[in-house]
């Protein structure tokens, strides 16, 4: 069974024809064209292929594009503005985060869902006072990006560099999530 949709990805309205069963993923690198959310695991174990959908990180093999009808979907391609590396692409670079890059969007796209979770107060297993409450901005120490980021493997190996890459994004911002997630979040 075929649906028609419309995905605004990237800040452009796209429509298109899909099987009911065509994940996100399928539907924006096969149909779209849109190839920066990777195709690793397949079964959403590996994070490569997290956008985010709505300013929330999504793994996208998991995710049904009918189900995402209207959303606004934006990949690490997508955040480039005029030209001008999103402060989260331009840490990766700074910091060397990567190695053979095929995890690297997802990465990018993570850490920007990330960054608005904790700043929004969202506790993970690591944070240490709860109590603090959910709307309270959490704490990023290393251990807390390092859980938060759990669900993004780096095959290479290149965690350090990762978790240098947000600790400069975190040091560099005032208020990292707000500023870091500006104009990309919901």
């Amino acid at each position: 069974m075929n649906a028609r949709i419309t995905l605004n990805v990237d800040k452009e309205q796209r429509t298109l024809t899909v099987d009911t069963r065509t994940t996100v993923l399928d539907a924006l690198r096969e149909q779209l064209g849109i190839t920066s959310p990777k195709k690793g695991c397949d079964h959403g174990q590996c994070g490569a292929c997290t956008l985010l959908i709505d300013g929330r990180r999504v793994l996208s093999c998991l995710s049904l594009a009918v189900a995402n009808d209207g959303a606004e979907i934006t990949t690490a391609q997508g955040l480039v503005e005029d030209e001008q590396l999103h402060p989260v692409q331009q840490a990766f670079l700074d910091q060397d985060a990567f190695q053979c890059g095929y995890c690297t969007p997802g990465q990018i796209c993570s850490v920007i869902g990330m960054l608005d979770e904790a700043s929004s107060g969202h506790p993970s297993h690591a944070t240490s006072d709860v109590a603090g409450g959910v709307g309270s901005p959490a704490s990023l120490d290393d251990d807390e990006i390092r859980e938060r980021m759990s669900g993004n493997l780096c095959r290479c190996g290149a965690y350090v560099n990762i978790v240098a890459a947000i600790r400069q994004v975190v040091d560099e911002s005032d208020t990292p999530s707000t500023q870091a997630t500006e104009g990309y979040a919901s």
